[in-house]
């Protein structure tokens, strides 16, 4: 049994895609998936699956949101160790006094290109910063989350992925919620 972080992007934002937390996880418990836990209403679910791969999961999981709540949702799909790679890589908490308030992590459904920060174009977006690891781009805003153009649809448009953004503070609580899993 392999435990699977789902983030879910666009659930219950501004009244759209509305989806309980509740309801989630009745459906996903009644297509087999155990030991289903939400944390906080904006689509982050543990999941234990006999299913190794996480695209597999990932696709059964947008599949029967579809079908059952009638919302096409974006769906990325991460492991324990994918989470813990993600903390030692983010090159901003290596700045002296770093503002946690300002990181986010971008997850992205599939590992990017050494290019892909040339990609971004990140002068259209400047003061704001971007590091690319394997298949997470770590943000710097300059400002704050809600004063930018650099948010999920520029990245998907720019690189041709599906993304999901996390704030520090969510990231941090869900390496806690992993290790508290599986000990």
């Amino acid at each position: 049994m392999k435990t699977h972080l789902v983030l879910l992007r666009g659930i219950n934002v501004s009244g759209h895609n509305m989806i309980k937390m509740e309801a989630l996880k009745s459906t996903l418990e009644s297509i087999g998936f155990q030991n289903v836990v939400t944390y906080i209403q904006s689509g982050n679910v543990f999941v234990d699956s006999d299913e190794e791969s996480p695209f597999a999961v990932g696709f059964q999981i947008k599949q029967e949101i579809f079908k059952t709540f009638g919302h096409e949702v974006p769906v990325v799909v991460i492991g324990k160790q994918d989470l813990e790679n993600c903390f030692r890589n983010n090159p901003y908490l290596k700045e002296k006094e770093p503002d946690t308030k300002k990181l986010y992590v971008a997850f992205i459904s599939k590992e990017l290109a050494s290019g892909a920060l040339n990609d971004l174009k990140m002068s259209q977006v400047k003061p704001d910063e971007a590091s690319i690891d394997a298949s997470r781009i770590y943000i710097k805003y300059a400002v704050g989350a809600g004063k930018t153009r650099f948010d999920q649809k520029y990245i998907e448009k720019k690189l041709n992925v599906t993304a999901t953004i996390r704030n520090w503070n969510t990231v941090t609580n869900l390496l806690s919620l992993f290790e508290d899993r599986n000990g």
